[in-house]
């Protein structure tokens, strides 16, 4: 059996990711699949926010990465070899949670069999046809009500689940307002995307232009703190806010709000949820926005990094915001795996 890089945790990081400190790297011997397993090889692995609050050692909707654990992380791969009792064979390519490595045995159940629709692509099921594309989906659809003809403002606009929110409330018929940390990415959500304007947080007038937009009535929230704050105010009677995420504050304390009062006065909800909750609804989400991607109705954008070892460098972009749509990392040659798809 193969011997398998990997990165596991070294540290449990107080502030921000230490490359260096926070991982290493180890090669450990991979064991054959037992019954109900499979062996994957690792094509590509995702980078989310979401894996700096699985590096704390406190209670949340998973268990933390333990120390000397390979760091967890979504992915795609192939079967290598398979147990007994599966339906899944060599070749068949597979959306799985196999961490940074390269191999990795799974359970068999835990691994979906990629058949892609057309006018879609592998990476697709790291983005818009993965957890992303749920997360947005059903965040602005379920838990916003967006509904045509409301504002709605994104923040963290650029990214994988934002710039797909921002995407799905242009096509359903809402004035889409989008924030980013970049003018190069406000422009690319403008032209590319369909947003009425993006608005860059580092502008020095930018309490400015997010006043001019209005009174909002879904404001999709992936990064908490201060902008939070502010979009409090501007809250239309009965506005909806799906608490997607907080990445302002994953690297230190969260800024405590000061604006919750006007929650009430406006009648307003703010909701936290989860993906994972809308699992047994994925397929009929994935038909919609295979759809939207064949037509050229949804636009995709990736940020690729090479090298399964550049995993620890690349995943602090995701905090710095150096990445404009979704990251991943390439770990073994699509061609090499002669993926069944």
């Amino acid at each position: 059996m193969p011997a398998s890089k990997c990165i596991v945790l070294a540290e449990r990081p107080t502030k921000d990711i230490d490359p260096a400190r926070t991982f290493r790297q180890e090669t450990r011997e991979v064991g054959d699949p037992g019954e109900g397993e499979v062996l994957v090889k690792v094509m590509w692995l995702s980078l989310d926010p979401a894996m700096r609050g699985w590096l704390n050692d406190k209670r949340s909707y998973l268990p933390p990465v333990q120390i000397g654990e390979t760091m967890r992380s979504g992915g795609l791969g192939v079967v290598a070899k398979a147990g007994e009792g599966v339906k899944l064979a060599v070749g068949d390519a597979v959306q799985c949670t196999p961490g940074w490595t390269e191999y990795a045995v799974l359970k068999a159940a835990s691994c979906t069999k990629i058949i892609l629709p057309p006018g879609t692509q592998v990476l697709d099921y790291l983005n818009t046809l993965g957890s992303p594309g749920m997360t947005a989906y059903f965040g602005l659809k379920d838990v916003g009500k967006l509904k045509a003809g409301e504002k709605l403002l994104v923040s963290g606009a650029a990214g994988a689940v934002g710039s797909l929110v921002c995407q799905l409330g242009v096509s359903m018929g809402a004035q889409v307002y989008a924030i980013a940390g970049q003018q190069e990415k406000c422009e690319w959500l403008e032209k590319e995307l369909g947003v009425v304007k993006g608005l860059n947080y580092k502008a020095p007038d930018f309490r400015q232009q997010l006043k001019s937009i209005g009174y909002i009535d879904v404001y999709f929230d992936n990064v908490g703190g201060e902008i939070l704050d502010m979009v409090l105010l501007q809250l239309n009677m009965h506005a909806r806010i799906p608490f997607c995420g907080s990445i302002s504050g994953y690297n230190g304390k969260p800024r405590p709000l000061q604006n919750y009062p006007n929650i009430i006065a406006m009648r307003a909800t703010l909701q936290g949820f989860i993906v994972f909750d809308y699992a047994k609804q994925y397929e009929a989400a994935r038909k919609e926005l295979a759809e939207g991607l064949s037509s050229g109705a949804i636009k995709r954008k990736f940020h690729i990094v090479e090298g399964l070892e550049k995993c620890p460098e690349a995943v602090t972009m995701l905090f710095s915001g150096g990445n404009t749509g979704k990251l991943v990392v390439k770990v073994a040659d699509v061609d090499e795996t002669q993926a069944r798809l």
